[in-house]
């Protein structure tokens, strides 16, 4: 596969303005900054751990709340992954990946084939309305689902996550988004079957 898997969207609303660039076959290279602390933590944990090169820069209505700033980054993310893929031949298609952090158990399990879908299960309760962050924007965790959904449907990915352990929430999410990174690093490889070219994503 020798076209370069990569994207650059920019997307302006009333409430957000997003610049989005992805490269698919990079080495976990990231520049985040959304104006909420958290979510660019989860961000940066996504490249390090799917090896993509991301750049993320939003200027959203954070004195509202995050809301509109977090979904509207995830809506480019999907669409940037999408557009960076292309026709997908050559890839594995499939990944899944288990992962712990301390107490916090998840899995993730990706199919980029093209089908939208998201099931997304097992946050304790109260996981939904736990504030995270520290000095500035705080991060609902009811925020998380809404993410994976939000870039399963743009992304065209179908994304299966299942926290099956976890008591701190801070890992509880932490765990997730590096649980879907590295299922998405492992749909994302190329298969040396398909092009005799072997993959360089299963390095750190």
């Amino acid at each position: 596969m020798s076209t370069p898997r990569t994207a650059r969207l920019e997307r302006t609303t009333s409430e957000s303005k997003i610049l989005v660039e992805i490269d698919v076959d990079g080495s976990g290279t990231h520049d985040i900054s959304t104006g909420v602390g958290f979510y660019d933590h989860m961000l940066t944990a996504f490249a390090r751990h799917a090896l993509v090169d991301l750049t993320v820069r939003a200027e959203g209505d954070t004195w509202i709340d995050a809301h509109h700033t977090v979904e509207d980054s995830a809506i480019v993310l999907g669409q940037a992954i999408r557009e960076a893929l292309g026709d997908k031949k050559g890839t594995r298609r499939f990944g899944d990946a288990t992962v712990p952090l301390d107490e916090a158990l998840v899995q993730a399990v990706v199919d980029i084939s093209g089908r939208p879908y998201c099931v997304h299960t097992g946050e304790p309760e109260g996981q939904q309305y736990v504030q995270l962050g520290g000095s500035g924007v705080s991060y609902l965790g009811s925020l998380t689902k809404h993410v994976f959904e939000t870039i399963a449907f743009h992304g065209h990915l179908a994304l299966h996550v299942r926290v099956l352990a976890g008591r701190e929430p801070h890992h509880i999410v932490e765990t997730q988004f590096k649980a879907f990174a590295r299922a998405f690093r492992d749909a994302v490889a190329l298969d040396p079957r398909e092009t005799g070219v072997p993959s360089t994503k299963g390095t750190l």
